[in-house]
C-alpha cells in the first residue's frame, strides 16, 4: 500500500513546551509511521509552519487537494485540528466529488504522548485508509464518520463531533477555491438592518443562519437590504440555525419576505457546506 500523510498541524502532533501545548515536527511522522502494515510505502507533506487549525483556510484547501490529486495511487490521511476540522471536510468532500478519492481525516482532543485519544484515532484512519469506498471521513472516537456534513458538537469530550446527512455533491463547477469575499452571517433578533448591509457591502457572497425550519424576522428594511444584495449579484443561501432538520422554504409564513427576496436554499447543508457550496458552484 501507498500512503499519503498531509500533516497540516493540530492537537494530535503537539507537545509540552515551557509556554505551553505547541506543534512538534516529526511526531505525528514518527506515530503514523510505527502503526503501518508490514510494506507500507509512506510519502509525507508536512505543513512549514504547522497550524492551528483556526488558521486553515482556502489557500491551504488548494494545497491539500492538489498534493492529493498529485499522488492518485496513494491512500490519503490528513491530520488536522479540531476547531476547524468541518471546513475542511466539507471542502475536500465537495471539491473531490467525482474524483473517486478516499481522504480519511484525523485530529484528537488530546496530544499524542497524552494517554488520551489521539493514538486511537490514527489507528482508526491507518485501518480506513485501506477501504474503497469513495469519499472523505473522519476517523474519530471510535467512529468513521462522512465529513460532508460535521458538527463539533463538544469542544472538550473524546467523543466531539457528529455527522449530519448532506445531498450527494455533484462535480463542482470550479476544482480549487479561488480569492472570494464569502462569509457565514447569523440573523438574530434585533440585528439591525443597515449593520447587515455593511458587511454584505464588503463580500461576494454569504450563508445566512435563519430560524428553524426557513424563517426570519418580518422586518422590511433587512428584506430589502437582502432583496438588495441578491439583485446586485451577491449571491446569498440559506441554512437553519439548528443542527439537524435543515429548511423547508414555504412552511410557514413567516419566511415569505426572506424566499421572495431571492435566498438561495440551502436545504439540509451545514453552515460549513454551504459556504464551501459558494466557493466552488
Amino acid at each position: 500500500m501507498k500512503l499519503l500523510l498531509i500533516h497540516t498541524g493540530g492537537t494530535i502532533g503537539m507537545a509540552e513546551t515551557p509556554e505551553g501545548l505547541a506543534p512538534l515536527k516529526g511526531l505525528v511522522e514518527e506515530a503514523i509511521a510505527a502503526r503501518l502494515p508490514a510494506g507500507t510505502a509512506l510519502t509525507a507533506d508536512v505543513f512549514e509552519p504547522l497550524l492551528d487549525s483556526a488558521d486553515v483556510g482556502r489557500i491551504h484547501w488548494n494545497r491539500m487537494l492538489e498534493t492529493v490529486r498529485n499522488h492518485q495511487d496513494a491512500a490519503v490521511i490528513i491530520t488536522h485540528g479540531t476547531d476547524t476540522m468541518a471546513f475542511t471536510g466539507a471542502a475536500l468532500s465537495q471539491a473531490l466529488a467525482g474524483e473517486n478519492r478516499r481522504v480519511i481525516l484525523c485530529g484528537s482532543m488530546l496530544p499524542l504522548g497524552h494517554a488520551g485519544d489521539a493514538e486511537a484515532n490514527l489507528d482508526l484512519a491507518i485501518s480506513a485508509a485501506q477501504g474503497q469506498e469513495p469519499g472523505v471521513f473522519l476517523a474519530f472516537a471510535g467512529k468513521l464518520l462522512s465529513a460532508d456534513g460535521l458538527v463539533k458538537h463538544q469542544s472538550h469530550d473524546a467523543d466531539a463531533f457528529r455527522s449530519q446527512p448532506q445531498a450527494m455533491p455533484s462535480p463542482p463547477k470550479r476544482s480549487i477555491f479561488e480569492d472570494r469575499k464569502l462569509a457565514i452571517l447569523t440573523l438574530s433578533p434585533g440585528i439591525p438592518a443597515e449593520a447587515l448591509k455593511a458587511i454584505l457591502d464588503t463580500l461576494d457572497g454569504a450563508v445566512l443562519r435563519i430560524f428553524g425550519a426557513g424563517t426570519a424576522m418580518n422586518d422590511p428594511e433587512i428584506l430589502q437590504v437582502l432583496a438588495a444584495a441578491v439583485k446586485g449579484g451577491k449571491r446569498l443561501r440559506a441554512v437553519s440555525q439548528c443542527e439537524a432538520g435543515g429548511l423547508s422554504p414555504g412552511a410557514y409564513a413567516a419566511g415569505a419576505g426572506l424566499w421572495s427576496a431571492g435566498i438561495e436554499n440551502g436545504g439540509m447543508q451545514t453552515p460549513e457546506a454551504a459556504l464551501v457550496h459558494l466557493w466552488l458552484n
